[in-house]
């Protein structure tokens, strides 16, 4: 089932007033315009938000484990201990965005932008990226246990 932006609001907004957690585990949130939404918390694993605009979004504490972000924009994004397992974010934007004790283990980042992040204390063991992949400035991956993988 293919979800449009006001129906993921109001989910959020439901979830919220009755105390409980979003679920849209496995959702397909695909291009969606989600800037600046409040999904903090939300279960969002197995989800496609390939594309999905989610800039300046809070998704703090939220499970992303197995989503594919691919090419999704995340610039400026509350992501703190967020749990990114095993993401896909090939060329996805997390420009300046918050990824403070993340777990990122065994995510594919090839090509994405880290540029100004904040990585302290996110876990990146197993994290693949490539040549492409950018990252802050005095930031160094291998020593986070992310592993430098070839491009096809």
């Amino acid at each position: 089932m293919k979800y449009r932006v006001a129906d993921v609001l109001e989910l959020a907004r439901l979830a919220r007033e009755q105390g409980e957690r979003l679920d849209l585990r496995g959702c397909n949130l695909s291009g969606l315009g989600l800037f600046k939404a409040d999904l903090a918390g939300a279960d969002l694993r197995q989800a496609d938000l390939t594309n999905t605009n989610l800039t300046g979004s809070d998704l703090t504490g939220a499970d992303l484990s197995g989503a594919t972000l691919a090419g999704a924009g995340l610039t400026g994004a509350r992501l703190r201990t967020a749990n990114l397992s095993q993401a896909n974010l090939f060329g996805a934007t997390l420009r300046h965005a918050n990824l403070q004790d993340a777990d990122l283990r065994n995510t594919q980042l090839p090509g994405a932008d880290l540029s100004h992040a904040d990585l302290s204390g996110a876990d990146l063991h197993g994290a693949r990226y490539d040549k492409y992949t950018r990252w802050p400035l005095t930031f160094d991956p291998k020593a986070a246990g992310a592993v430098f993988a070839v491009s096809v």
